[in-house]
């Protein structure tokens, strides 16, 4: 457990003595230095004594790490929804370093408006991972071409934008492509 006992003292201009002595029963300043820094495991109860002392509610001590998963609350299944049967997370997205984004400003093809596509960029020898999926090219300066990529030939791209009745365009040379791999879609 992580605690914010010394965070609290401090932001009420109290020393270790203080808190000690406020305590019930009254302990040393040693000990609350040692739950403070952790050399010393701080017990529920020990919690509730220092934060009478304080002045604070329990929870006001305790901070919670980062979270580095999200619980899996229900799983649509093929009878329809259910609760796991043991307890599952997932990690929510983490951009990696080639990872860009792209806003979907009015709805086209699968996309509506709104919509945020995360993708990840990659160099011209691993062109092939955007082989059949959707793709960010870039173009001429500050122009892009997007669409699904459908062929790869001798530095030559073809991408068949969303839509209907879109014809592919070919992209030369380019120095890079970004492969959509998540679509994050708000519901307001």
């Amino acid at each position: 457990m992580i605690t914010a006992i010394r965070e609290v003292r401090q932001a009420k201009g109290l020393t270790l003595a203080d808190v000690a002595a406020r305590c019930v029963p009254p302990t040393t300043a040693q000990t609350i230095g040692r739950l403070e820094t952790g050399t010393r495991t701080v017990s529920v109860d020990w919690l509730n004594r220092i934060a009478t002392a304080l002045g604070v509610g329990a929870s006001d001590l305790v901070t919670l790490p980062d979270q580095s998963h999200l619980a899996v609350v229900a799983r649509i299944e093929a009878d329809g929804p259910t609760a796991p049967e043991r307890a599952l997370h997932v990690p929510p997205p983490q951009p990696a370093p080639a990872d860009v984004a792209v806003q979907v400003m009015v709805t086209i093809g699968d996309y509506r408006a709104g919509d945020v596509l995360w993708c990840r960029r990659v160099a011209p020898d691993h062109f092939n991972e955007g082989l059949h999926r959707d793709v960010l090219v870039p173009g001429r300066v500050g122009q892009f071409a997007f669409g699904r990529l459908i062929r790869i030939e001798e530095g030559q791209l073809e991408i068949l934008p969303p839509g209907p009745g879109q014809r592919p365009q070919a992209i030369h040379n380019p120095p890079w492509l970004a492969v959509v791999r998540q679509l994050v879609r708000p519901f307001d």
